[in-house]
């Protein structure tokens, strides 16, 4: 193959389109439980993640909710991968590996939201939120019906491997994909370039701005704790028993419970058969999707 414009060109174009199809194969597991937000800033701060807006009787003035509680940021990450593509193998058509190489590049990027949203689920047990605490934590502030400061848990503890049992029925979710710029094909294919003067290779890539960081965690709960009819049900009633400042029911209805492989059995037991463990009927059946992610 002469190696001009128009050949690379069309090269471009041909590669441009593996990509595209292995982006279509990648997961999208994450617009389960996170909500994306588009932004214009390299740092985007959250500071509503204080306040969950609520109705009130109308009596007298308006009062203003005020949503700036918070000094919670997600910083955008610069992200990128790269192929190159050999001058001899153009020159030689010696092609034919490149196109399944396009392809998974494809889909590595398409997966990349999951692996970062998931990551940080699961990282939740040690990385902070918007009020100073672990996502997953005992003892997020929050004020009693009196307005006094008490401690309230979105975790149970313990040691085992991890699962989380979610309310992913709002606006916002429990985490938050922040996009600046998704993934764009790019190359660099001029002969005169200076890469491909002086290494005889051609570079492919994409690359993209975003990051995740954490949303209201009265939606979640973590647990290391066995995977269990009994801890899930105490998952359950402390999710939905969950009440904002001053005492404010905040109605959560856990329906999503994500775990890993491993622990997919256990979860479809709990929420799939008829009869529990040791015969009886199981209450639990029904109350909630199973989400088994890899990526945990």
């Amino acid at each position: 193959m002469l190696v001009n414009s128009t050949n690379l060109d069309a090269l471009r174009v041909g590669f441009s389109g593996q990509f595209q199809a292995g982006l279509s194969q990648a997961t999208s597991l994450h617009t389960r439980v996170a909500t994306r937000l588009q932004t214009s800033q390299k740092e985007q701060k959250y500071g509503w993640l204080g306040k969950i807006p609520n109705v009130r009787e109308w009596i007298g003035e308006r009062i203003v909710q005020n949503l700036m509680q918070h000094d919670y940021a997600i910083k955008e990450k610069a992200l990128e991968l790269t192929l190159g593509v050999d001058k001899d193998d153009i020159e030689t058509d010696n092609l034919g590996i490149y196109g399944p190489l396009f392809q998974a590049m494809g889909q590595s990027t398409g997966a990349t939201a999951d692996q970062l949203t998931f990551g940080l689920l699961g990282n939740g047990f040690a990385t902070e939120c918007y009020d100073g605490q672990f996502f997953f934590d005992t003892d997020h502030p929050v004020l009693d019906k009196d307005g006094n400061k008490i401690s309230v848990a979105n975790t149970d503890g313990g040691s085992g491997t991890p699962w989380f049992l979610l309310d992913v029925s709002r606006p916002i979710r429990p985490l938050i994909l922040q996009v600046r710029k998704d993934f764009e094909f790019v190359s660099m294919t001029r002969t005169d370039d200076d890469h491909v003067f002086k290494n005889k290779e051609f570079l492919y890539g994409a690359d993209a701005r975003m990051n995740v960081g954490f949303g209201f965690w009265q939606m979640a709960w973590g647990s290391k704790q066995t995977l269990s009819a009994a801890n899930y049900a105490i998952a359950r009633a402390a999710l939905m028993g969950m009440k904002g400042d001053y005492g404010r029911p905040l109605g959560m209805m856990p329906r999503l419970l994500v775990v890993p492989p491993a622990l997919e059995s256990a979860a479809l037991k709990i929420v799939n058969n008829e009869l529990g463990a040791n015969g009886e009927t199981n209450e639990w059946k029904g109350t909630a999707e199973v989400l088994v992610c890899p990526w945990l």
